[in-house]
């Protein structure tokens, strides 16, 4: 029997800290549609947008930030972002205008766009080839388990005091953990392969913007996110208007979300490592359009409970394949690159919340969750002509002269 290798201390590392900053994360972000809901009076549509400038300054942010950490380092990008960030969260604390949380988080987006990419990079510069997949899932499971803490901490620390303050609780914990990562990053040499003819911005944009299969992969990943942002936008305001307690039940429905994950992540990645990541892909994709059909008829707990539960079997197939489909074609010295212009995908997550929030003002779930599910399931045939790329490009470098 093959013995598995051991994760690198560095990897442990950003586990580690993407469970303690996601829980951070979790306490506030999910909760934001609902604070401006409760305190500011926005509307649907508005809530939308302040939600949806996040990942549409990422869609731009991610390339610069993939670009800057394969040409700068990792470390550099990492430091300097984590204590930005935690700024970002106490300003959410301190601000009372909309305009200013629409700023805000601008800069939430652009802070994550930069810091995934350069620690997900930095994972793989540590990781052997045959264990990136694993690695990808279990920084996934890491991210459910902060997201089954994160919500319930967050309801309950809004419900005792201050709806503020977990925000400040949040950009405390940023700080706390960028501390952690400028002694960790600085006990280490990096194992970065750096290109020893770097280009510019502009020829990289070129060079990537070339790769077909890679842009496939990216319009795949935008309809997913079309669907998969309503979780965060427009189902917390669809179950307070449906429910007399919906924040109780939205902070049930995003902790069972992830402990699902946590439970079942492991048991189905192992069997799923026996199919192509396009195929995870495929029957993930199925799931997510599925769930949201049973939202139609969410009007009771159980039905919420199932199409949570069918949602959450989809994202445990396809989030993790996603990482490992960019990395079966990014060349070894573009890596943070290729991450990075995948956040290209975020153009979804800024225009579903827009989209969900407006056919959420027909009074129905039926319209929103109807129409997320067919855009959902359109995804599949671009990540199918993405992977038939890749293969024939694959084919080419293999038997070309």
């Amino acid at each position: 029997m093959k013995k598995t290798k051991s994760f690198h201390i560095l990897v442990w590392v950003i586990l580690g800290g993407t469970i303690f900053t996601r829980i951070a994360s979790f306490m506030a972000i999910p909760f934001l549609a609902l604070y401006l809901h409760n305190t500011q009076g926005v509307n649907p549509i508005l809530i939308g947008l302040t939600i949806g400038v996040a990942p549409l300054v990422s869609t731009i942010g991610g390339f610069i930030g993939g670009y800057l950490t394969d040409r700068f380092g990792r470390k550099k990008v990492i430091l300097t972002t984590i204590f930005v960030w935690s700024f970002v969260f106490i300003g959410f604390g301190l601000a009372k205008s909309i305009y200013l949380f629409i700023f805000l988080n601008a800069l939430n987006g652009l802070c994550r766009s930069f810091f995934e990419p350069s620690t997900q990079a930095l994972m793989i510069d540590f990781t052997e080839p045959d264990q990136r997949k694993r690695m990808f899932t279990l920084r996934y499971t890491a991210i459910n388990i902060a997201g089954v803490i994160g919500p319930l901490l967050g309801a309950y620390i809004a419900t005792v005091s201050s709806q503020s303050i977990p925000f400040f609780i949040t950009g405390f914990m940023y700080c706390i953990y960028g501390g952690f990562l400028f002694v960790i990053l600085n006990r280490y040499t990096m194992r970065q392969v750096i290109s020893k003819s770097p280009v510019h911005i502009y020829q990289m944009l070129k060079i990537v913007s070339s790769n077909r299969a890679l842009i496939f992969f990216i319009l795949g990943a935008i309809f997913i996110n079309i669907g998969y942002s309503q979780l965060d936008s427009t189902v917390p305001q669809f179950l307070e208007m449906t429910f007399e307690n919906g924040v109780y039940l939205f902070s049930v429905i995003i902790s069972l979300n992830a402990a699902i994950v946590i439970l079942l992540q492991f048991p189905i990645s192992l069997w799923s490592e026996k199919l192509s990541a396009v195929n995870s892909m495929t029957i993930g994709i199925v799931f997510f359009g599925a769930g949201y059909i049973l939202f139609i008829f969410g009007t009771n707990l159980p039905m919420l409970i199932a199409a949570i539960t069918v949602v959450t079997l989809g994202e445990i197939f396809t989030f993790p394949s996603m990482n490992i489909l960019i990395d079966q074609i990014a060349p070894d010295d573009q890596k943070g690159t290729y991450l990075g212009a995948t956040q290209f995908r975020n153009i979804g997550s800024f225009v579903g919340p827009i989209i969900g929030g407006w056919l959420l003002t027909f009074g129905s779930g039926a319209p929103l969750f109807g129409t997320m599910a067919f855009i959902v399931l359109i995804s599949i045939v671009f990540y199918r002509a993405g992977d038939q790329s890749a293969e024939s490009s694959r084919g080419v470098q293999r038997y070309g002269t």
